[in-house]
């Protein structure tokens, strides 16, 4: 099945990740479709999640902090919905 509208950007986890980079924010999930990048943040340090978002048609970018009572993964899949809540 060929989805047309999606590209594939590469695996969540790159071969390329330095072993002394652990105290820096990880990357668990990413996903592109139409030119929007989007992207599930861990900072291992602090246990902050976040979401990213850059349009590349745009070049508008935004984050959503993930709160405490929220999922992740909700505001991974309806960022925008998340992004005009906050």
């Amino acid at each position: 099945m060929v989805y047309p509208l999606i590209t594939y950007c590469g695996p969540a986890y790159s071969d390329d990740l330095d072993a002394d980079d652990s105290e820096g924010v990880r990357e668990l999930d990413s996903r592109c479709s139409d030119g929007i990048h989007v992207r599930l943040l861990w900072n291992p340090a602090d246990g902050h999640v976040s979401v990213a978002v850059h349009d590349t048609k745009t070049g508008e970018a935004f984050e959503v902090p993930v709160g405490a009572n929220t999922r992740p993964r909700d505001v991974y899949h309806h960022p925008y919905a998340y992004a005009a809540a906050a």
